[in-house]
């Protein structure tokens, strides 16, 4: 009899903190997607881990911040990590920048460096009201990822362009082409998440 495979448990970020953002909402669907296709998801939001600005010298002197060692202890808690990208000035949110350099800087237990982002896999979407929808972001955020943090970021990614037109009243996304970007992209984690596994 074969075993059953445990579902692979999957983090969700959002970029934002705002309340009305659009990629908290693509964040929000990327959950219920998770979920339908099986997968154990824990989605967070920022605002509950406040960071300073990254400074190396406070990392050295006093160690990261207990909000870094959370957020590290969480990555590394899960197999697959899904982050919602906002685009600001065609590149990513100091928020998301300042959270990744936080997490690396986090050393327990002999641990080698960006521990965190070893071992587990990335993927990427982004919505924004231009035309690229966050096109940009998401290739400063897999830059960041998979040149600087060593990590295994997927190809697929979901992007939604003319984001305050693109979810309806049930926050689904209208756009035929952005909601099956979607679908592929949870599928893709999910199953390069169990190989991790």
């Amino acid at each position: 009899m074969a075993a059953v495979m445990a579902a692979p448990k999957i983090l969700v970020i959002p970029g934002s903190l705002r309340a009305k953002s659009y990629n908290v909402r693509l964040a929000a669907l990327a959950t219920k997607e998770l979920m339908l296709a099986d997968a154990d998801v824990t989605r967070i939001s920022l605002l509950d881990y406040p960071l300073p600005i990254y400074d190396a010298d406070s990392a050295e002197t006093a160690g990261p911040p207990p909000n870094a060692l959370k957020l590290k202890q969480l990555m590394s808690a899960h197999q697959g990590v899904f982050i919602a990208s906002p685009e600001y000035n065609a590149s990513i949110t100091p928020l998301i920048k300042n959270t990744i350099d936080w997490i690396s800087a986090v050393r327990e237990h002999g641990d080698p460096p960006l521990a965190a982002y070893q071992n587990r896999v990335f993927a990427l979407g982004g919505a924004s009201p231009g035309r690229s929808g966050a096109t940009h972001s998401l290739l400063a955020l897999r830059q960041v990822l998979a040149v600087g943090c060593r990590a295994l970021v997927i190809a697929e990614q979901v992007t939604v362009p003319n984001a305050e037109q693109a979810f309806d009243e049930m926050d689904e996304l209208k756009d035929a082409r952005a909601a099956s970007q979607l679908k592929v992209v949870v599928r893709k984690l999910i199953e390069t998440a169990k190989l991790l596994t």
